[in-house]
């Protein structure tokens, strides 16, 4: 019997234009229920597609802190996801949730 080959699938080779980055990330925020780490890591994933030298520079953080940041092993503060969301060319928005009852 032949063997299977697989490969780590990486989220970040298809995030390829602005609307798919922000349709992920918007999915992963409803994914999440309340995990920052979580939307740290989305953030992550949409920030090595983007390139992280790069995000890093616009955010004005270094490459290490940024890596460490959205590793998804902790949370990191509010000023850096907002930071990183401006340097990824997202916004943030809220809207009204619809409660049933």
């Amino acid at each position: 019997m032949k063997k299977t080959v697989t490969t780590r699938y990486d989220v970040s080779e298809h995030l390829r234009t602005p609307e798919e980055m922000a349709a992920y990330l918007e999915a992963c925020i409803e994914e999440a229920n309340g995990d920052a780490a979580f939307i740290a890591k989305a953030l992550g994933d949409i920030a090595r597609a983007k390139g992280m030298s790069q995000v890093a520079r616009d955010a004005g953080l270094s490459r290490e802190s940024l890596y460490k940041a959205l590793s998804g092993e902790r949370s990191p503060g509010f000023d850096t996801i907002l930071k990183v969301i401006r340097a990824l060319g997202l916004t943030l928005h809220a809207e009204a949730a619809h409660t049933t009852g």
